[in-house]
């Protein structure tokens, strides 16, 4: 059992307002998923995502699977 607590960071390309995801990176070995929360809503919900879930979106991302952001 863990007592870390979320070290949230935001991506240094956010620059619109807030409208973002965190991620609490510093729990992803520990627990093998990804803990996720909306940046305007910092007491609410987090959602735990697998880690290569995570890394598969990430990637999809890179390769512009979803279209234009």
């Amino acid at each position: 059992m863990t007592t870390e607590s979320p070290l949230w960071f935001k991506s240094s390309y956010s620059n619109n307002g807030g409208a973002c995801i965190e991620i609490a990176a510093n729990l992803v070995a520990a627990h093998g998923t990804v803990p996720i929360r909306d940046s305007k809503r910092p007491t609410g919900p987090v959602l735990a995502v697998a880690t290569r879930a995570f890394a598969d979106f990430v990637g999809g991302v890179k390769a512009g699977d979803f279209g234009a952001v």
